[in-house]
């Protein structure tokens, strides 16, 4: 009688598992060990979509972020350039197309800032978001003076007048392409219909951004 009882709960407790993992298939992560996650993250970093697709089946969640620079999988693996893997992550079931790593980065701000504009296009294409409260994709293109994701994202709708955040100093994408001395990039969000009138929480516009650092050089 013991062994048959012993048995029943034992019975129960895997078709109660069974039944967790098939409703909510991201509770698998759970299982991960902090090894894994460690060796997942380096997996993404050196490019190893084998090893990738072996610890997602074994549980580790990509959308976390990285406990060694704060990055989710997407974003990292756009950081590094890690492209058998960005296409492994696009097609787990489980990816955040916009999960954001520690600092706010977004995969379609880091494929703007990193000139990738094929991972740009199958963002937008899957659904990532071209604009959001904050710094956003079109400040990232602007920043590296990328003009072909730049026009990429405003053909999707983003905001050419984006603010950022009041503590990051109230940038607009125009204000970051005069500060990164972008000159090329600046006219073609003016031509945009980016407003040159607007000013930072200095009070500066774009125009002066792009002078004081311009004399900072």
């Amino acid at each position: 009688m013991m062994q048959r009882r012993g048995f029943l709960r034992l019975s129960a407790r895997t078709i109660l598992a069974a039944f967790v993992v098939a409703a909510f298939p991201g509770t698998a992560a759970l299982a991960a060990t902090s090894a894994q996650v460690s060796d997942f993250f380096r997996a993404v970093q050196m490019d190893d979509p084998k090893t990738v697709k072996s610890l997602l089946a074994a549980g580790v969640d990509p959308n976390q972020p990285n406990p060694v620079g704060g990055d989710p999988a997407l974003v990292l693996a756009l950081r590094e350039g890690s492209m058998k893997v960005f296409r492994v992550l696009l097609e787990h079931p489980g990816i955040q197309l916009d999960a954001p790593a520690v600092n706010g980065n977004t995969a379609l701000m880091m494929a703007a800032f990193k000139h990738n504009q094929p991972a740009a296009e199958v963002l937008i294409q899957r659904g990532a978001a071209v604009n959001r409260p904050g710094w956003t994709p079109l400040h990232y293109a602007a920043a590296s003076g990328d003009e072909n994701v730049a026009r990429l994202l405003i053909k999707h709708g983003a905001k050419v007048d984006a603010v950022s955040p009041p503590a990051s100093g109230a940038m607009t994408p125009l204000m970051m392409a005069e500060r990164e001395g972008h000159p090329d990039m600046a006219a073609f969000l003016l031509e945009k219909g980016a407003n040159p009138t607007l000013t930072n929480t200095e009070g500066l516009t774009a125009a002066q951004i792009g002078e004081r650092a311009r004399t900072a050089r």
